[in-house]
């Protein structure tokens, strides 16, 4: 009957009375929580195959359950042959029910199969709570069929959280099992 995810258990169960304790909390409401889930890919090639957008979409749809909408270009760059209006790019948002079960999967299955992995860098915080990194390629995901990838694209992730500072966010984020490289901060 409950179909609440596993993280968002945890996050009410373990990591609220934890943070409460190591930041002295008031309030239930004054824990950080994280919004959402950013992801974006650029994809290099899009200006010259249009199919690369619609693989892009599929794969970005595959991997978070939602469906991906294309980055459009907003001036145009001679340098790049980029006129505005081109599809350059996919991206979702991701909220709620399906931003926890994400995040859990990234956790426990994707990053743990990036070769030669030894954590995410804790150098992605923005000063304001919410944390950037970057993935090299799609293949870490389980959800993507490797025989049927023409090209390799990494993607940004950001994960967006309601803390005030970067120790909040890291203390968060480290509680729902995000493997830093680092104990610092």
């Amino acid at each position: 009957m409950n179909d609440q995810p596993r993280l968002r258990k945890k996050y009410s169960e373990e990591i609220i009375p934890a943070l409460t304790e190591q930041f002295g909390y008031k309030t239930v409401m004054q824990v950080p929580r994280v919004l959402k889930i950013a992801l974006n890919q650029g994809i290099s090639g899009a200006l010259t195959d249009k199919k690369m957008i619609e693989t892009g979409i599929n794969e970005m749809t595959a991997i978070t359950g939602q469906k991906a909408v294309p980055t459009i270009s907003k001036r145009d760059v001679s340098n790049f042959k980029l006129r505005k209006g081109n599809a350059i790019g996919v991206r979702v948002t991701l909220r709620g029910k399906k931003m926890y079960e994400f995040l859990d999967r990234l956790v426990a299955v994707s990053l743990p199969r990036v070769r030669d992995f030894n954590g995410v860098s804790d150098k992605g915080f923005d000063g304001r709570g919410n944390y950037s990194f970057g993935i090299t390629e799609q293949l870490i995901f389980p959800e993507i069929d490797i025989d049927k990838v023409s090209k390799i694209n990494g993607m940004d992730i950001t994960i967006v959280t309601s803390a005030e500072t970067d120790a909040e966010a890291y203390a968060l984020l480290k509680e729902f099992g995000l493997p830093f490289k680092h104990q610092k901060i």
